[in-house]
């Protein structure tokens, strides 16, 4: 299991979130697992999306397709979203 954080702003946090939601079937077929949608404490359009994903190859291919190019400039996501891939090391008590 590989995740997946991305980070992008968005022009407005709820046309954004419909275009999203329909791109979820899209993101189970390529490997998605489901994931947590965050924003700043400071700015709702500021988005932190944590993925779970089967593989990094197909979390990396989705990343990196046209379909979701298109789709995240229809839903106005400003600028480039930053992109990190991350392997769990161990879970931690408080």
């Amino acid at each position: 299991m590989v995740y997946v954080v991305i980070r992008h702003k968005v022009e407005d946090y709820s046309e954004w979130k419909p275009f999203f939601d329909e791109h979820g079937t899209t993101r189970g077929k390529a490997g998605c697992k489901g994931g947590q949608l965050f924003c700043s404490s400071d700015e709702t359009n500021d988005l932190f999306i944590l993925f779970e994903w089967d593989k990094k190859e197909n979390a990396t291919e989705f990343i990196e397709s046209e379909d979701l190019k298109e789709t995240m400039q229809k839903a106005g996501v400003i600028g480039k979203p930053e992109v990190y891939f991350l392997e769990k090391i161990e879970d931690f008590p408080v």
